[in-house]
């Protein structure tokens, strides 16, 4: 158990029904007296199993803009719900990277065939699969290195500057590696610590929790081992451990997670005092 693991709590989910690891990154303390205004930075899985409700309380927050990283293929048949008064922005951001690419048509199909409702049967195959085991051990990295992801990435980054003072919604599919990634980002140039940054990503593995632990018992129980069970954790949870190995990385070639921001995400000093002096308040 990671010392940084620690229970969600209740003030960072959001009170909705029919969206995922939907949760607020406000109430983070950032350094010794200030934290994140509540309500203004928020991030989630798809919105296409909004309810009514749902919608109601995001409207009700004054939400603005909600920002999609997932890819047009990924959104068909799970379009995003609409919500009054809020521009929705595309920004698809493709991590799969290279691997992806060199899939043979055979592994597209195969893996296509499978619906929502296969889902143990697709976990099962690219557990085993060399291909998916390369783009879960670089999924991160490709986020935070790949030109045109790292494009996009700055792109969002740009547009919550620009955006004012108003409540934006971002999400992927599930909420948890493009969106983990973009919300650590965020908290960087907010002055976050580590511990934090990294507490934030892990939480989605109390969300998918209960997936997590049914798949892994079933991949080992058909002779997985540890990389098999680090698919599992990578494709339906998030690989905490992984990430970390990642901001390492990009620490050790950069210098800091603020030199990366000022490097190749393209922000400024001014840009993050901008962001701190909107998002941030007093204790």
């Amino acid at each position: 158990m990671w010392k940084w693991r620690k229970k969600v709590e209740v003030w960072q989910l959001l009170p909705v029904k029919g969206i995922v690891n939907a949760r607020d990154l406000g109430g983070y303390s950032i350094g010794a007296d200030m934290h994140v205004r509540k309500g203004m930075l928020l991030r989630s899985a798809h919105l296409a199993g909004a309810t009514t409700s749902d919608l109601a309380f995001l409207e009700g927050l004054g939400l603005e803009k909600v920002i999609d990283f997932r890819t047009e293929h990924e959104k068909q048949g799970v379009e995003d719900k609409s919500i009054a008064g809020a521009e929705y922005i595309a920004l698809p951001l493709d991590a799969s990277g290279s691997e992806a690419a060199k899939a043979s048509d055979e592994e597209r199909n195969v893996f296509a065939r499978h619906k929502r409702f296969d889902m143990k049967k697709v976990i099962m195959m690219a557990a085993f699969n060399d291909r998916a085991k390369k783009i879960a051990q670089n999924l991160y990295p490709a986020i935070l290195t790949y030109p045109a992801c790292m494009s996009q990435m700055a792109a969002f980054l740009r547009l919550v500057v620009d955006a004012g003072d108003v409540p934006i919604l971002f999400h992927c599919t599930q909420g948890k590696d493009r969106t983990g990634i973009a919300s650590a980002l965020l908290l960087a140039a907010l002055g976050a610590d580590r511990e934090t940054i990294v507490a934030d990503f892990d939480v989605t593995n109390q969300i998918y929790e209960k997936d997590v632990r049914k798949f892994t018992r079933r991949v080992r129980m058909v002779g997985g081992k540890a990389d098999e069970v680090a698919v599992v954790k990578s494709f339906i949870g998030a690989n905490t451990e992984n990430f970390i190995r990642t901001l390492d990385a990009i620490e050790q070639e950069y210098g800091s997670l603020k030199a990366y921001l000022l490097g190749p995400m393209n922000l400024t000093e001014e840009d993050l005092n901008t962001l701190k002096e909107r998002y941030l308040i007093k204790d």
